[in-house]
């Protein structure tokens, strides 16, 4: 079983996290990005699997956090609705979207929660670009500046999934 990373949230004081992450085919991945997360960062992870055909599920289960399985394949959008509706069941202060495809920086987590917290900011994105070397590699800049030329996009704008919002339901 890998190190669990949920807990009591220390330096948050009270502040309830989640972490959801909209996962495909990231059995490979997954451990990785999960051992990245800082011990304490969160209350509770949960994955949600969108029919999968490699051993993602197995994974989740075996690192011990929440696994939510679609039957059959919904699309990220889907994927990512079921990851926010999950989260909000919880009644969370603060939910946070890593994909665990390890091309976002995990360990950043405690400190993109501390700008909500502190009230600097209402929503987090992160870059992969900026903090992964495997998106450079893989041509990922050169990519998003030719769909901005075609586009006649003059700035980009970041594409992101490490989300981290303010949950907006009643309380």
């Amino acid at each position: 079983m890998g190190r669990v990373v949920c807990g009591q949230a220390g330096w948050y004081m009270g502040e309830k996290v989640i972490i959801v992450m909209p996962a495909y085919n990231a059995g490979k991945t997954l451990k990785k990005t999960i051992d990245d997360i800082p011990p304490g960062t969160a209350d509770e992870i949960i994955v949600v699997d969108d029919a999968s055909s490699d051993n993602t599920v197995e994974v989740a289960k075996s690192l011990g956090i929440t696994v939510i399985v679609h039957p059959e394949n919904r699309g990220y959008g889907g994927n990512q609705k079921t990851c926010y509706d999950e989260a909000l069941k919880r009644d969370p202060d603060i939910v946070i979207m890593i994909h665990p495809d390890y091309q976002y920086d995990s360990r950043l987590a405690p400190f993109i929660i501390g700008f909500i917290k502190e009230e600097v900011c209402d929503i987090v994105l992160g870059s992969r670009i900026r903090t992964r070397r495997e998106a450079i590699k893989s041509g990922m800049p050169v990519a998003i500046r030719m769909i901005s030329i075609i586009h006649h996009i003059p700035n980009p704008p970041p594409v992101t999934s490490l989300r981290i919002p303010e949950p907006t339901h009643p309380r």
